[in-house]
Protein backbone atom coordinates (compact mmCIF):
# COMPACT_ATOMS: atom_id res chain seq x y z
CA UNK A 1 0.00 0.00 0.00
CA UNK A 2 1.38 3.31 -0.63
CA UNK A 3 1.30 6.25 1.10
CA UNK A 4 -1.79 8.19 -0.11
CA UNK A 5 -3.07 10.87 2.71
CA UNK A 6 -6.11 11.16 1.54
CA UNK A 7 -7.27 7.67 0.69
CA UNK A 8 -5.70 6.92 3.53
CA UNK A 9 -8.14 9.56 5.61
CA UNK A 10 -11.37 7.97 3.43
CA UNK A 11 -10.36 4.17 5.08
CA UNK A 12 -9.87 5.55 8.01
CA UNK A 13 -13.24 7.19 8.61
CA UNK A 14 -14.86 4.22 7.17
CA UNK A 15 -12.56 1.97 9.94
CA UNK A 16 -13.48 3.46 12.54
CA UNK A 17 -15.60 2.44 15.27
CA UNK A 18 -16.93 1.52 18.72
CA UNK A 19 -14.56 -0.86 18.51
CA UNK A 20 -11.31 0.88 17.80
CA UNK A 21 -12.28 3.87 20.64
CA UNK A 22 -14.84 4.09 23.23
CA UNK A 23 -15.38 7.83 22.34
CA UNK A 24 -16.14 6.92 18.75
CA UNK A 25 -19.79 8.37 17.32
CA UNK A 26 -21.59 8.64 14.10
CA UNK A 27 -21.19 12.03 14.27
CA UNK A 28 -17.84 12.38 15.34
CA UNK A 29 -15.99 8.96 14.06
CA UNK A 30 -12.59 10.64 14.82
CA UNK A 31 -13.39 11.11 18.25
CA UNK A 32 -10.94 9.14 20.87
CA UNK A 33 -9.44 7.79 17.56
CA UNK A 34 -5.74 9.69 17.74
CA UNK A 35 -3.92 7.10 19.71
CA UNK A 36 -4.54 3.61 17.73
CA UNK A 37 -4.62 5.82 14.21
CA UNK A 38 -1.24 6.88 14.84
CA UNK A 39 -0.12 3.76 15.90
CA UNK A 40 -1.30 2.28 12.85
CA UNK A 41 0.22 4.83 10.51
CA UNK A 42 3.22 4.28 12.23
CA UNK A 43 2.92 0.23 12.16
CA UNK A 44 2.39 0.52 8.31
CA UNK A 45 4.09 3.75 6.94
CA UNK A 46 7.20 4.48 9.58
CA UNK A 47 8.09 8.03 10.02
CA UNK A 48 7.72 9.54 13.73
CA UNK A 49 5.15 9.74 16.20
CA UNK A 50 4.13 13.23 17.75
CA UNK A 51 1.55 14.05 20.69
CA UNK A 52 0.56 17.68 21.54
CA UNK A 53 -0.67 18.15 25.23
CA UNK A 54 -4.16 19.31 24.72
CA UNK A 55 -6.88 20.12 27.91
CA UNK A 56 -8.36 16.46 27.43
CA UNK A 57 -4.86 14.42 27.22
CA UNK A 58 -2.57 14.18 24.61
CA UNK A 59 -3.18 13.90 21.38
CA UNK A 60 -1.31 11.55 18.97
CA UNK A 61 -0.35 11.90 15.35
CA UNK A 62 2.08 11.30 12.66
CA UNK A 63 5.38 12.80 10.85
CA UNK A 64 6.30 11.38 7.78
CA UNK A 65 8.64 12.40 5.21
CA UNK A 66 8.86 15.91 7.21
CA UNK A 67 5.03 16.52 6.85
CA UNK A 68 2.57 16.28 9.95
CA UNK A 69 -0.35 14.17 9.70
CA UNK A 70 -3.14 14.33 11.89
CA UNK A 71 -5.57 11.49 10.71
CA UNK A 72 -7.99 12.57 13.52
CA UNK A 73 -7.92 16.72 14.22
CA UNK A 74 -11.23 16.69 12.62
CA UNK A 75 -12.51 15.39 16.05
CA UNK A 76 -11.94 18.99 17.39
CA UNK A 77 -13.77 22.23 17.11
CA UNK A 78 -10.81 24.24 16.99
CA UNK A 79 -7.45 24.10 15.24
CA UNK A 80 -4.59 22.64 17.24
CA UNK A 81 -1.93 24.59 18.58
CA UNK A 82 0.50 21.89 17.52
CA UNK A 83 3.74 21.02 19.63
CA UNK A 84 5.39 18.01 17.36
CA UNK A 85 6.82 16.72 20.65
CA UNK A 86 8.47 13.62 19.81
CA UNK A 87 6.66 10.58 21.22
CA UNK A 88 7.13 6.56 21.20
CA UNK A 89 5.17 3.74 20.62
CA UNK A 90 5.11 3.30 24.50
CA UNK A 91 3.53 6.51 25.49
CA UNK A 92 0.62 6.03 22.56
CA UNK A 93 -0.40 2.25 23.40
CA UNK A 94 -1.46 3.93 26.94
CA UNK A 95 -4.39 5.38 25.53
CA UNK A 96 -5.03 2.30 23.07
CA UNK A 97 -5.54 -1.20 23.50
CA UNK A 98 -4.03 -4.13 21.36
CA UNK A 99 -7.53 -5.38 20.48
CA UNK A 100 -8.50 -1.64 19.67
CA UNK A 101 -4.98 -1.51 16.92
CA UNK A 102 -6.12 -5.17 15.75
CA UNK A 103 -9.49 -4.09 14.95
CA UNK A 104 -8.55 -1.48 13.63
CA UNK A 105 -5.96 -3.05 11.50
CA UNK A 106 -7.82 -5.60 10.10
CA UNK A 107 -10.87 -2.65 9.30
CA UNK A 108 -8.70 -0.38 7.77
CA UNK A 109 -7.09 -3.04 5.06
CA UNK A 110 -10.49 -4.00 4.29
CA UNK A 111 -11.36 -0.66 3.42
CA UNK A 112 -8.18 -0.16 1.81
CA UNK A 113 -8.23 -2.56 -0.47
CA UNK A 114 -11.45 -2.16 -1.42
CA UNK A 115 -10.67 1.34 -2.65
Amino acid sequence: MRFDPDDIQRSLRKAWSLSTASQWTAGNPAAGQCNVTALLIHELFGGDLLKTPLPAGDHFYNRIGGERYDFTASQFKRPIAYMDLPTDRADAEQGATSDQLAELRAAFQRRALAQ
